[in-house]
């Protein structure tokens, strides 16, 4: 094969420069510097983010993985809320400006025609990334899919699992216009949460979106009025309540009866060690929030100051804080 200027002799070039034919390398770079990190799912920020014990939970998974798999025929709706109060289970289920990169991000390094696409998005649109969401999440996600998956979206499968949106916070930007610098934020906690809201739901509304979106967060206000059924002529989202829509009970009592008998054999306890109707005591100290039950478990785990026993008889004489918060007692350990 012939060489580019084989041969030559006596002459020069100006303004030589190299030009890449696959400019995705490039501009995966520059996504990843504009990513959050830490919403990764194998991100080691997450490395200690709760999980679900073997044989709890089932039922609740066994939904979500139907619904992710399967979809519903009666309600062909692409969004799912989780929610529940703090310590329900959210997390451990599931597994800012930086939400739509981050999405990008990660649907770039799951394909390579994906990787290509978004990388010729923004070299099309160099400044995207000073745009709206709504914009972002067009140019970045939606338009290549669509480049992608082509009319028919059958191979295109998959979830986006947004954990924790409750705790989104708000960026701040730097005021000048007194003595001394200070930060204060351009908008509100809830204003982003609705913002990221909106643009979900503008993905989940698009025919040709081939993904399902899980949202996970407290049922705090700006998401209760967000899907509230009665404030759209269609449901934009289904919604599966970890508190009142399953028994967190029964799961509680078979986490706790495992990482007893796992304690009973790590320090070599009697199968008799257990206190009477510990389990039951504790379960209803818990009042459903599978945080108490792992706080516990990690206290008695980790505890040096006395023999599990004699902790766990402690945690069991602890009298109610008179809140609606069983954790509260917990603290004082």
């Amino acid at each position: 094969m012939s060489r580019v200027l084989d041969r030559a002799r006596d002459f020069c070039i100006d303004n030589f420069q190299v030009f890449n034919g696959r400019p995705s390398a490039n501009a995966l770079e520059k996504l990843e510097a504009l990513i959050a990190p830490e919403a990764l799912y194998d991100s080691a920020e997450r490395c200690d983010a709760p999980k679900c014990d073997p044989q709890t939970r089932v039922a609740v998974q066994d939904n979500l993985y139907s619904w992710i798999e399967h979809g519903d025929a009666v309600n062909p709706i692409n969004m799912k809320w989780v929610t529940g109060p703090a310590g329900s289970g959210k997390t451990a289920v599931m597994g800012s400006t930086a939400f739509v990169t981050t999405i990008a991000y990660q649907l770039a390094q799951h394909r390579q025609d994906l990787k290509d696409a978004i990388a010729a998005a923004m070299e099309a649109d160099a400044i995207v990334f000073k745009k709206t969401l709504e914009v972002q999440m067009e140019t970045l996600v939606l338009a290549p899919l669509r480049v992608v998956a082509g009319p028919s979206n059958t191979a295109l499968r998959g979830v986006i699992v947004i954990d924790g949106l409750d705790d989104c916070g708000v960026e701040g930007i730097q005021d000048n216009t007194t003595t001394g610098s200070r930060t204060k934020p351009t908008r509100t906690k809830e204003q982003d949460q609705l913002k990221i809201l909106r643009v979900l739901h503008q993905a989940s509304s698009d025919p040709t979106f081939p993904l399902r979106i899980i949202i996970a967060s407290r049922s705090e206000r700006v998401f209760r009025h967000f899907f509230d059924p009665e404030r759209h002529n269609i449901p934009i989202a289904r919604k599966l309540d970890l508190h009142q829509d399953y028994d967190a009970e029964a799961d509680i009592t078979l986490f706790l009866k495992v990482r007893f008998d796992h304690l009973r054999r790590l320090h070599n306890l009697p199968p008799s060690w257990l206190p009477p109707n510990a389990i039951e005591i504790l379960v209803n100290k818990a009042s459903g929030q599978f945080i108490y039950a792992a706080i516990v478990i990690r206290f008695l785990e980790l505890g040096h100051r006395a023999p599990p026993k004699v902790l766990l008889e402690t945690i069991l004489k602890m009298e109610a804080t008179g809140t609606s918060n069983p954790l509260n007692a917990l603290d004082e350990l």
